[in-house]
């Protein structure tokens, strides 16, 4: 009968369909998941000069460096201001000075001129030898706790951007650590915070470092 031709018809059409349906359902269970490549280094960027400097211990250090060499500092500022005086006091005066006068004077101002730069210069080598001493003290110390914590949070690499020859030209904010070293160093010292100055207080400058910490 033609009607159940079609009956016929329609259930074979249904059968193929559900059992193509179900080929494609176990192939694609069965296919290999995509391979994901091997994972992606983790990298971190820190300031190590700018973390010595920041930690409790560096802040302790700066302030001790500018008790030592602040009254040195002041000593050098008044002798320039004298040098500066006597040189405008000079040009001044030069018309009205006679030939020995003038010779006297320049001879003052040469000699306190020269007296100038060689307490400049010891001044400046005897202040960088003392913060490379602190950068050097602190920044061994520094490096082994950024080791522990590089490791703990894996980190394959991390790289100082306070060295110039670091060629890092940009990097995500995510990537860098140097407050997360810094509160990790200030944990392992155990030293505290040094008190904030007042606010009526002049803020002493801080000697600034020049170099990085040399390892061990």
């Amino acid at each position: 009968m033609p009607g159940t031709s079609r009956i016929k018809t329609l259930a074979l059409s249904l059968g193929l369909s559900i059992l193509f349906s179900s080929l494609t359902l176990a192939q694609a269970t069965s296919a290999p998941a995509a391979d994901p490549g091997p994972p992606v280094a983790k990298i971190g960027v820190v300031n190590i000069q700018e973390a010595i400097m920041s930690s409790n211990e560096g802040k302790k250090e700066a302030d001790a460096l500018q008790q030592k060499f602040g009254g040195r500092q002041t000593e050098l500022k008044n002798l320039n201001d004298e040098v500066e005086g006597l040189k405008k006091q000079f040009q001044a005066q030069q018309t009205t000075l006679s030939e020995d006068a003038r010779a006297a004077k320049a001879k003052v101002i040469e000699t306190k001129a020269k007296t100038l730069q060689r307490n400049y210069d010891d001044f400046q080598t005897e202040v960088q030898q003392a913060e490379q001493e602190v950068i050097n003290r602190i920044g061994q110390k520094m490096l082994a706790v950024l080791e522990k914590y590089a490791n703990a949070n894996g980190y394959a690499m991390v790289l100082d951007v306070s060295n110039p020859q670091t060629p890092v030209l940009w990097a995500n904010q995510g990537s860098l650590i140097t407050k997360q070293l810094v509160d990790a160093y200030n944990a392992e010292s155990g030293i505290a915070a040094p008190p904030a100055k007042s606010s009526g207080a002049a803020t002493p400058a801080r000697p600034t470092p020049t170099a990085t910490p040399k390892k061990p």
